[in-house]
């Protein structure tokens, strides 16, 4: 039986608090190192089932973090363009390359 290693805290968390994690999420940074370590682990081969199942779960709601930040993020894109007038204006970047009406100009780049 493999000994169980010690996780290194994220940022957020507090240690030895049967109420679990603290309200705030660890930063995007924190969480993307976190879920390397865990999948380490995992591939490793040295955890208990129980040791592999806790870090499975844990890795899946940092994923669902991950991909909620990742998709806010998009939400906030906007690129630079000209305006009516030929002042510089932004407007929200659309991130999907399957929408044909926003395609750019053939030679053109999308930005």
């Amino acid at each position: 039986m493999a000994a169980e290693k010690k996780r290194p805290a994220l940022e957020g968390s507090r240690e030895g608090d049967p109420a679990g994690p603290a309200l705030a999420p660890p930063s995007f940074e924190a969480a993307i190192e976190r879920l390397e370590t865990l999948v380490n682990e995992l591939e490793s081969g040295e955890l208990t089932l129980e040791e592999s199942i806790a870090r499975y779960e844990e890795g899946m709601k940092l994923s669902k973090q991950l991909t909620r930040t990742l998709a806010e993020a998009e939400k906030r894109i906007e690129r630079l363009t000209a305006g009516a007038d030929g002042a510089p204006t932004t407007e929200p970047m659309e991130l999907d390359p399957a929408t044909p009406d926003r395609a750019p100009p053939e030679g053109k780049l999308p930005f």
